[in-house]
This record gives C-alpha cells, structure tokens and sequence, in this order.
C-alpha cells in the first residue's frame, strides 16, 4: 500500500513540478505594444473582417453529426451478424433505426432541415 501511495504522490508531483518551472521560465517581463498587437500590414482595413455566419448551415452541420454517429454505432452490427441470434440483431438495429426516423421527423417539424426563409 504504500509502494502505491508513493508512486501516486510521484505521479502527481512530477508534473506539477514541471508545470510550475515552464511557467517561471516563460514569463516575459517586456511587453512590446506593437508586437503584441495584430499584422495589419500598415493599412486600415476596408471592410469588416468578420465574415456573416450561416446559423442555418451550422444546424445542418450537427444533424449530419448526429446522424453520422448513430450511422457508425450500425456498422459493427454487419460484424456480428454470425455470432450472435437474429432476434437481437433485428432488436437492436431496428431500435437504432427508430431512433434515426425519430430524430428526422423532429428535426423537419422544428424547420432545421428548410434552407430557404
């Protein structure tokens, strides 16, 4: 036991230690004003730099996630298809393919899936 709370305390210890030395070696006590500001290259800008965000291609782009994973969490099962009853197969395929048409129906009665508005 205490083999194991001291290689516990060495773990933890070491790099914190080490966290602690990167930090006081780093400091920088000279602050330049034009280094630290932004590469403008000498010129004021035109326009503004921000580009406009699509909140609705943001939406699409998390659906496709989900979908995505609950695509990925189907694959294995064509793996296992020789290992294990064809009534559990069935099940579970069947209750993850539910759960996408569930999800797809909500999403099209909220309106994420209209691009046009």
């Amino acid at each position: 036991m205490f083999i194991l709370m001291a290689s516990a305390s060495i773990i933890i210890l070491i790099p914190i230690l080490m966290i602690w030395i990167s930090s006081i070696i780093s400091k920088k006590t000279f602050m330049d004003r034009e280094k630290s500001s932004p590469f403008e290259c000498g010129f004021d800008p035109k326009s503004s730099s921000r580009l406009p965000f699509s909140l609705q291609f943001f939406l699409i782009a998390v659906i496709f996630l989900i979908f995505d994973v609950e695509i990925a969490l189907l694959v294995p099962l064509i793996s296992i298809m020789k290992i294990s009853k064809i009534s559990l197969l069935i099940s579970i395929s069947s209750f993850f393919i539910w759960i996408l048409l569930v999800g797809l129906y909500h999403e099209w009665n909220q309106g994420a899936l209209e691009w046009a508005t």
